[in-house]
């Protein structure tokens, strides 16, 4: 597994990172942790809707009920 790591900067308003900020509180988490859980879970989503699609098309949707 690769551990290494890379920076990534975001520029982004005072409203959105207040938001950010109030979210990532909620949770008991940094706004940088909260911003990479949120993408990770949004890839995770992506991956597993892509999986599923294969699926339906691999068996056929049809078969589905």
């Amino acid at each position: 597994m690769d551990m290494r790591t890379d920076v990534l900067s975001l520029r982004i308003d005072g409203e959105l990172l207040e938001r950010l900020r109030g979210h990532a509180a909620k949770r008991g988490m940094s706004v940088q942790d909260y911003v990479v859980r949120t993408l990770i879970r949004d890839d995770f989503d992506e991956r597993f809707k892509t999986a599923v699609d294969e699926t339906d098309r691999f068996y056929g949707a049809d078969r589905i009920t």
